[in-house]
């Protein structure tokens, strides 16, 4: 590799030029060791528990206009009991959150996604 240094007035290197080609290898290693650190930051949080790999049928179950509460709760092998006991909800509202009869107030979507250890925005269709 041809490298040129510029050296500022004290002597000491301020630039280094060099060419364009090794320049592009440079910032694809760096984007390498970038995406490295992200995959062990992600596997740290999955050896934690602080994070979870959601299987692919849930993601396609919601995005093909599923429920999401009742997606979860299947998901989690709940009943319906079990989660409206959790989310201290009668049974017949969940029902009616599931069927899409009613929308749950912030309150009732926090609890629910509480009790399903996710997000609330994981509800939100």
């Amino acid at each position: 590799m041809t490298v040129q240094f510029i050296h500022a007035a004290n002597g000491q290197p301020e630039w280094a030029v060099l060419p364009y080609q090794e320049y592009l290898k440079i910032m694809e290693k760096a984007e390498t060791l970038e995406d490295i650190k992200e995959y062990d930051k992600v596997m740290r949080a999955l050896e934690n528990g602080e994070e979870e790999l959601v299987p692919a049928d849930v993601v396609e179950s919601i995005l093909e206009g599923e429920n999401p509460v009742r997606v979860w709760r299947e998901y989690r092998g709940l009943t319906q009991q079990e989660l409206a006991t959790q989310a201290e909800i009668s049974t017949a509202y969940l029902s009616q959150l599931e069927r899409g009869k009613r929308t749950g107030t912030p309150r009732v979507l926090a609890a629910i996604a509480r009790a399903l250890a996710i997000d609330v925005d994981d509800l939100l269709a």
